[in-house]
């Protein structure tokens, strides 16, 4: 099993409502309906502990339960359209593959 963190701020240009509303009404939902995803999570960040301003916007965090379905799904046609809108939304997405210990 792994999971995809995703690091990312909002494009200067994107209306933070607007990017909110479609990760509740498209991302969240198409995601979560893949065959490879276990359970996607989108976070909005608050801050760091020490109470600073976090470096990140959001945070997405994908259960992945199997990698090489998710090459599959995330090829799809409905997913390069996500993939589309989100790089419209998203400057510079950091995607960190991970596994727990």
């Amino acid at each position: 099993m792994a999971i995809v963190v995703v690091l990312f701020n909002l494009n200067t240009t994107t209306d933070v409502s607007a990017y909110e509303e479609w990760a509740r009404s498209t991302d969240l939902p198409t995601v979560n309906a893949l065959p490879s995803v276990n359970k996607f999570t989108v976070l909005k960040a608050q801050g760091t502990f020490s109470g600073e301003a976090s470096p990140y916007q959001y945070i997405e965090i994908i259960d992945v339960a199997d990698m090489d379905q998710l090459t599959t799904d995330v090829s799809t046609s409905v997913m390069q359209e996500i993939s589309k809108q989100f790089q419209e939304f998203a400057d510079n997405p950091t995607f960190i593959v991970s596994e727990s210990l």
